[in-house]
């Protein structure tokens, strides 16, 4: 997909205004500095821009990356009590929301009381799900954001009431996924350059905080070398030159560490197992983490550095962009998922129930892969894949190509992967399956596993079994057999119940996932108005944080798991708030 397919306004064609980068007396001075122009540092910018103050707006992209992450993603958004859950039939209150988002944040003792090492991160989670359950959506639908009307039940958990995951669906795709979201920001900060409030300048990869007198004035950075490649795709870092910029306070906006594979492996925590050598990245190469080691280095708080959202579903896109680019497959409940040797993951870990803790079961195996075992039909009917290139209907507007998911056979991109992907494997029954699967991990180097035909083959049975029982005791089985009482699942998301061998339904699959570096859920240490402390606590002077660098809040809003739709609904809520909270003080 080119920027061309989407409405983001060209951030190069706006005429240079007075204080852009384009112009040659940019000041080198402004109110407020912002580094990072991915969605949290456009809502900040724009929250500061339109009380009528000076920012100066940093990337170390090329303008074409303008929006960072949030271009690339399918821009789902979780809401409470929404319209669109209403018109579905869903019952759901904030309180609800709270005791799920609480059951999956699991935070520390104290943290409810203001008191320990999560009591910024509680804050920032009840005013997150009270900005959900309130003005988020009519904020953005003032903007000109909509949503696909059919709500998505993301992250479904799988466990006891107060345990993690969503009892009712929240997920909201918006209509034009991420760059839908993007866009009024994007138009918002250009109309602001060009009334000389917003200074954009791409290609400064800021390596150091100005601090005087404990409190942060300004910033050092590196100019990059002009590079005109297009969105997302890796970035020369020739230094050309060098800039001391100063403010009366810096917002740190700068996104995780994601791409930082180094990093990421650093970071796991020791009793999750371990990282396989192998990844794949789900954010552009840019997504470096370097930003926080520059602000943990003037002086600021780290937290939560070993809380991360990776998934275990991920598969090497056929045409990659940035370096291991990865997409992750949304499934739907009915695939066997199997480890590397053929075992069945246990309950509740079945396919979209918990993502953090089917990684942590493949980690804690020190497995590099794991499998879906399904079959065409199942494919058809409940793969999707995240992301705005991978949806072209909805990222597009499009209602004909919208009209398709509700038709016989795979949406397009899904099927493109069918015909495409090596990691796709056909068969026409276990055994044929169970051969085609040993062949490619034995083509991979440094690959571990084996799948047994006969074990495969007695999987297979015994669930085919509890489907054609029609009751049945299998916890995956009944929960299918559950999720088909939503409509959505029933029309398109959940395929109707019959075993994996109905000769119609074929031929088998399998694919292979790998683990899918995505979202760093700690980060800068901040306050309620996302000012950022120091380790002993104390407010540090003039430097802000927002976004994932921030943990998406407090350090960290979603405790040790997340509920999917809070990553860009963290942006957005962490930029306005920390826009609002500098426009008010300044």
């Amino acid at each position: 997909m080119s920027d061309n397919d989407v409405s983001i306004p060209d951030p190069t064609a706006a005429r240079p205004a007075r204080g852009s980068a384009t112009s040659p007396g940019a000041a080198d001075s402004a109110e407020v500095i912002v580094v990072g122009a991915g969605l949290s540092g456009l809502v900040a910018a724009t929250e500061l821009t339109a009380a009528g103050r000076h920012v100066i707006l940093l990337d170390q992209e090329p303008a074409a990356s303008l929006g960072g992450q949030a271009f690339w993603s399918f821009g789902g958004l979780f809401l409470v009590d929404s319209p669109e859950q209403r018109r579905m039939g869903v019952k759901d209150t904030p309180d609800l929301a709270l005791d799920d988002w609480l059951g999956s944040a699991q935070f520390a003792p104290g943290a409810a009381e203001g008191t320990g090492p999560d009591r910024w991160g509680y804050a920032w989670a009840r005013g997150f799900v009270d900005f959900a359950a309130g003005d988020m959506r009519s904020w953005l639908h003032d903007k000109g954001v909509r949503w696909f009307p059919l709500v998505q039940w993301a992250e479904r958990g799988g466990y006891p009431a107060g345990g993690h995951g969503n009892s009712v669906p929240r997920f909201h795709v918006t209509w034009g996924t991420g760059p839908g979201i993007l866009e009024p920001f994007v138009r918002a900060a250009l109309d602001a350059r060009e009334a000389g409030l917003l200074d954009i300048r791409f290609r400064h990869r800021v390596t150091e905080l100005v601090v005087t007198d404990g409190a942060v004035t300004g910033v050092r950075a590196e100019i990059l070398a002009d590079d005109p490649v297009e969105r997302g795709v890796p970035s020369v870092r020739d230094v050309v030159g060098e800039v001391e910029l100063s403010a009366s306070a810096v917002v740190v906006s700068s996104g995780g560490i994601g791409a930082n594979h180094d990093l990421v492996r650093a970071n796991w925590p020791a009793g999750a197992g371990v990282l396989p050598e192998r990844m794949l990245s789900g954010v552009p190469d840019s997504t470096d983490g370097l930003m926080l080691g520059v602000t943990r280095d003037a002086g600021a708080a780290l937290v939560h550095e070993d809380r991360m959202w990776h998934y275990p579903e991920g598969i090497a896109n056929h045409s990659p962009v940035w370096t291991h680019h990865g997409i992750r497959i949304l499934p739907g409940p009915s695939s066997l998922w199997v480890d590397a040797h053929g075992h069945r993951l246990p309950a509740p870990l079945f396919p979209g129930f918990d993502a953090l803790g089917s990684l942590q079961h493949v980690t804690g195996r020190a497995d590099d892969h794991s499998w879906f075992v399904l079959n065409k039909a199942i494919m058809e009917s409940e793969f999707a894949l995240s992301g705005s290139e991978q949806n072209p209907d909805l990222t597009g507007r499009s209602v004909r190509l919208l009209a398709q998911r509700v038709l016989p056979g795979a949406v397009g991109p899904v099927a493109r992967f069918a015909a495409e992907s090596p990691e796709f494997v056909w068969g026409a029954n276990p055994t044929e399956l169970a051969a085609g699967m040993n062949a490619l991990t034995a083509a991979t180097p440094g690959s571990q596993g084996h799948i047994d035909a006969t074990e495969l083959e007695r999987l297979v049975r015994l669930r085919d079994d509890q489907v054609r029982s029609g009751l049945g005791k299998d916890h995956q089985v009944v929960a299918t057999a559950m999720a088909r009482k939503f409509f959505v699942d029933r029309v398109i998301r959940v395929s109707p119940p019959r075993p994996l061998t109905t000769p119609k339904d074929g031929p088998m699959l399998a694919v292979r996932l790998s683990v899918l570096t995505r979202k760093t859920l700690g980060g800068l240490h901040t306050d309620t108005d996302g000012r950022v402390l120091r380790p002993d606590g104390s407010v540090f002077e003039g430097l802000y944080a927002a976004g994932e660098a921030a943990g998406f809040g407090g350090g960290g809003v979603h405790g040790h798991r997340a509920l999917e739709g809070t990553f860009l609904g963290g942006c957005l809520f962490s930029g306005r708030t920390v826009g609002r909270a500098l426009a008010r003080s300044l």
